[in-house]
């Protein structure tokens, strides 16, 4: 009896010698667990903030002077990496400083480039460059609102000509002169609302040759 009890009793002490083994093995776990979800959310947070100060940023739109690209609470991501990358286009929207003041943010469409001669007159744009030393007549698809504002600027090395598509109440470049390319903010990427127009490169020229 003795025997079998002692037999007993050293079967139990092995018992829980493995089961605080496996209590010792699943706390590791837990704990690696734990460090791995840590680690994960800390990447992500960076990678996530990373994108939101130096990559994309929101905007809300507010006012008509792009109309009707452009309408009051459109919810915009704006890119603000490609412009690192590359040189801005005519006819991209762009986010942007106004040189007389830096605190607000305005967005326009990008008409003239740098070193070229832009001139207004007759509700038409017209582009004087090296390529086109005449000057020709520029396509504004996206235009619905004109008016009879004359303006004659030539733009430096670095300067930008920019207007908004409804030009009956844009404040634009025709009233404060060219935009120096540092106070390009980014390019407008993604619309977010409202959901109907939710789309890549919002007012882009290509939005409007899908239409016709």
């Amino acid at each position: 009896m003795n025997l079998h009890k002692n037999e007993v009793e050293n079967e139990t002490q092995d018992d829980e010698g493995v089961e605080i083994e496996a209590t010792n093995k699943s706390s590791k776990k837990t704990k690696k667990k734990d460090e791995g979800f840590w680690r994960f959310t800390v990447i992500t947070l960076l990678i996530f903030l990373g994108i939101r100060f130096f990559v994309a940023e929101p905007f809300l739109v507010d006012g008509a002077s792009m109309d009707p690209s452009f309408s009051t609470n459109d919810y915009l991501i704006v890119d603000e990496l490609t412009y690192k990358l590359q040189s801005p286009k005519r006819g991209d929207v762009v986010v942007l400083r106004p040189p007389f003041e830096t605190s607000k943010y305005f967005i326009k469409r990008i008409v003239g480039l740098p070193g070229e001669r832009i001139v207004v007159a007759a509700k038409q744009t017209y582009i004087y460059n090296t390529e086109n030393p005449e000057g020709i007549l520029l396509d504004e698809p996206y235009v619905k609102f004109n008016s009879d504002k004359v303006t004659d600027k030539t733009l430096g090395d670095t300067e930008y000509f920019v207007m908004g598509d409804n030009r009956e109440v844009s404040f634009d470049s025709r009233s404060w002169g060219a935009l120096p390319r540092e106070d390009i903010t980014g390019r407008a990427l993604l619309r977010l609302y409202p959901f109907p127009k939710l789309g890549l490169f919002p007012g882009g020229l290509e939005e409007f040759s899908k239409k016709q």
